[in-house]
């Protein structure tokens, strides 16, 4: 079971976008990245194909590195550490280590 996956509140504790907070769109595992919303925008020139006819300029989100991101308490909304925890089913679940609230994610 991984810290962080798709669907998560996520804020950005590194670099240039540090303080910014959003639900992350895509985990890529091999490369150690997450896609999160609006943060590391980039912008991109399309020439026009069957798909976009009129061409122009698309911005979309490009990976950053999956340490620089911290999960969402989901009780008092700041930056937590993960423990993966057993409950009562035998199941794992994720936790934030301050409060012991469960982490959900909401795709």
């Amino acid at each position: 079971m991984q810290r962080i996956r798709r669907g998560d509140m996520v804020q950005v504790i590194a670099g240039k976008y540090k303080g910014a907070k959003g639900r992350i769109l895509a985990v890529l595992r091999d490369k150690d990245m997450v896609l999160v919303e609006n943060v590391n925008v980039k912008k991109r020139h399309v020439k026009p194909n069957a798909r976009m006819p009129q061409g122009g300029i698309i911005e979309r989100e490009a990976p950053i590195h999956a340490c620089k991101v911290m999960p969402l308490d989901p009780e008092t909304g700041l930056p937590t550490r993960v423990r993966i925890q057993t409950n009562e089913e035998g199941k794992k679940e994720r936790v934030a280590v301050k409060s012991g609230a469960v982490i959900v994610a909401n795709s």
